[in-house]
């Protein structure tokens, strides 16, 4: 039962990153996946979570209308795009699995990617 981030790096501010979950020993399909992130100095957050089938999904304020969550049950990926990144994205993120909903407590972690965003 494994989670593997990919995908993070410096970016300038405005540009594009696409994070992505690869989960390995176990069906996705019956995950919901949050993204989180934590920033030196700060608190963890999750920025977005996903359902099992994907039928709901759900964004902090601070990434609304720039992030999407979306996955594929199919090839056991989970992505984030990240468009209009800002300085106060940079933080180290993570993705992890959660039993069928979001509203449920991550079971499973990944490694995470760092992701920094300056010019």
């Amino acid at each position: 039962l494994q989670l593997v981030e990919s995908g993070g790096g410096l970016v300038q501010p405005g540009g594009s990153l696409r994070l992505s979950c690869a989960a390995s020993g176990f069906p996705l399909s019956s995950y919901a996946i949050g993204w989180f992130r934590q920033a030196p100095g700060k608190e963890r957050e999750e920025v977005s979570c996903i359902s099992s089938s994907g039928s709901s999904t759900n964004y902090a304020d601070s990434v609304k209308g720039r992030f999407t969550i979306s996955r594929d049950n199919a090839n056991n990926m989970v992505y984030l795009q990240m468009n209009s990144l800002r300085t106060g994205d940079t933080a180290f993120y993570s993705c992890a699995a959660k039993a069928f909903v979001c509203s449920q407590e991550p079971v499973r972690w990944g490694q995470g990617t760092q992701v920094t965003v300056s010019s």
